[in-house]
């Protein structure tokens, strides 16, 4: 077998991250609800036979990270044939929370299961009890349609049974259908596309390949956590609310360096709760997974050996390794990003200089629509403010940490549903004052131009985004509807010519302010 010379093992890096490129260009322009088409909210990674991660494209952390965590488990599971897909939204089966459905799909080459294509997209409506598929739920049942690992093609043959089951559950099976089979054919690109480079290396140097790679990744990730500084640095943060009633939910980490591994302990976490911000422990590890790539140098490849050297510990019955049939809709969207909080938050007591302030910490989730005779969904999550860091300010008004999806543009949102955007601004002042300050929120309001309902789950609405060294809190953020002041998650019933406003929060700032 070939052993490729450095050259040649940034090249083959390049080649698999385009892979995954191709499916995300692919999956947008082929899907049908403006969620995966105009927002972006899905993700495309590739893994070898044994569901190890072996590239995948800078699509959507809090999908990447868990895919990359659960996938040994998923694939490991199923009996392959070529021609197969699986899809899956199941949490505690390697999913993160129901609107995310992951299809995966397998690689033969000379007869050998040799690596798998996989993509993950947010559905903005998947069946539950209340429109955009994130309620404030008591239990996973309550959250939509539930899909454990099981094929949607076989041998080349479409399911249709069950993909008119899965899309008879939601409120615009249309749509539905379409982003399905935008993700079926997002594999079967990306299976094309992959089968040429395997054919064309052969399969014995693949595999080394992969090998290498695996090596490359596993030596730069332990050059940059092994500058962590001897000893145990812990931090603590809180959640504002699960929704029912619990105020102030802690999750405490603590983080230390061993010979040969980083381990990140949340010990001390609190106990799973009643409301929707439980985490299975898939999308744990990839908040821990994310704010330790962003201590690597930007070439690290996004690989299985990359993350071996971070061990995890999390109590199982917790809010971070919640047990079936735990609800989880906004543990994958809010408390991921509390998670990427606190992990940053220890970092910077070992190593400040290294550490920005807190972001606005909520993705800001805004779901509304109706039931009835004609049926509408729709989904979006909000920007913030960045926190600042040492050598600059917080960007304004941007996507932070876990998801890195788009707006939904003004004129695709009016265009298929009834609503009128009357503001979309940033909110001015809102980031953190210090030497570097930190970022601004935004401001959107929607009037409904006929009645709906809305759920609204935020976080960083009681707790402000902390600053560091000397520096300002970012200002918290604030719901409303009309006039009156809202919960950080609530659903409520909007009347026409309503309006329902969102500040999002700003972030920390940098350093204290400079007098004179």
């Amino acid at each position: 077998m070939k052993s490729l010379d450095p050259v040649e093992l940034s090249l083959f890096a390049s080649r698999v991250d385009s892979v995954c490129g191709e499916m995300g260009v692919q999956l947008a322009r082929s899907a049908f609800s403006p969620n995966i088409r105009d927002r972006l909210d899905f993700s495309c990674a590739l893994f070898d036979a044994d569901g190890r991660l072996c590239a995948q494209a800078a699509h959507i952390p809090v999908h990447l990270g868990s895919m990359a965590y659960a996938m040994a488990d998923i694939v490991a599971g199923i009996r392959w044939a070529p021609g197969d897909m699986v899809m899956l939204n199941d949490p505690f089966l390697g999913g993160t929370h129901l609107p995310d459905v992951t299809v995966v799909a397998p690689l033969f080459a000379d007869d050998r299961l040799v690596a798998f294509v996989a993509n993950r997209a947010h559905h903005a409506d998947i069946g539950g009890e209340s429109p955009g598929s994130m309620p404030l739920s008591r239990s996973l049942h309550d959250e939509g349609i539930l899909i454990p690992p099981g094929h949607i093609v076989r041998c080349g043959e479409l399911d249709r049974a069950r993909l008119d089951e899965i899309t008879g559950a939601t409120r615009n099976p249309r749509d539905a259908r379409g982003d399905f089979a935008a993700q079926i054919g997002a594999n079967r690109r990306g299976l094309d596309r992959l089968g040429d480079l395997v054919n064309a290396m052969g399969v014995d140097t693949w595999l080394a390949a992969v090998a290498q790679l695996n090596d490359y990744g596993a030596r730069l990730a332990w050059d940059a956590l092994g500058a962590i500084p001897d000893g145990r640095f812990a931090f603590e943060d809180f959640m504002d609310d699960d929704g029912l009633g619990h105020e102030d939910i802690p999750i405490r980490v603590s983080i230390e360096r061993r010979s040969d591994h980083v381990l990140v302990d949340f010990s001390g976490t609190a106990r799973q709760v009643s409301g929707n911000i439980n985490c299975p422990l898939s999308v744990t590890a990839a908040g821990v997974l994310y704010a330790m790539r962003c201590l690597m140098p930007a070439q690290t490849p996004a690989c299985a050996g990359t993350f071996e050297p971070v061990r995890l510990k999390v109590p199982e019955g917790s809010l971070l390794n919640a047990v079936r049939p735990a609800a989880v809709a906004a543990g994958n969207v809010e408390t991921s990003t509390r998670v990427v909080d606190v992990v940053l938050g220890a970092l910077a007591r070992a190593m400040p200089a290294r550490i920005p302030a807190a972001s606005h910490g909520s993705m800001n989730n805004v779901a509304m629509g109706t039931a009835g005779v004609r049926p509408w969904g729709y989904y979006e999550t909000l920007g913030g403010g960045m926190g600042a860091g040492r050598h600059g300010g917080g960007l304004s008004a941007v996507q932070t940490h876990m998801t890195n999806t788009r707006n939904t543009p003004i004129e695709v949102l009016e265009s298929r549903y009834p609503i009128r955007v009357r503001r979309y601004a940033v909110r001015r002042g809102s980031g953190g004052a210090g030497a570097r300050p930190g970022g601004d929120g935004l401001l959107r309001s929607y009037e409904f131009l006929a009645d709906a309902r809305f759920t609204l789950l935020t976080e960083r609405r009681r707790r402000a985004p902390w600053g560091l060294e000397g520096g300002r809190d970012g200002a918290s953020g604030i719901n409303r509807l009309n006039d009156e002041v809202l919960p950080p998650k609530v659903s409520g019933e909007a009347r026409r010519g309503d309006v329902l406003t969102i500040e999002t929060p700003g972030g920390g700032a940098y350093g204290a302010v400079r007098q004179g």
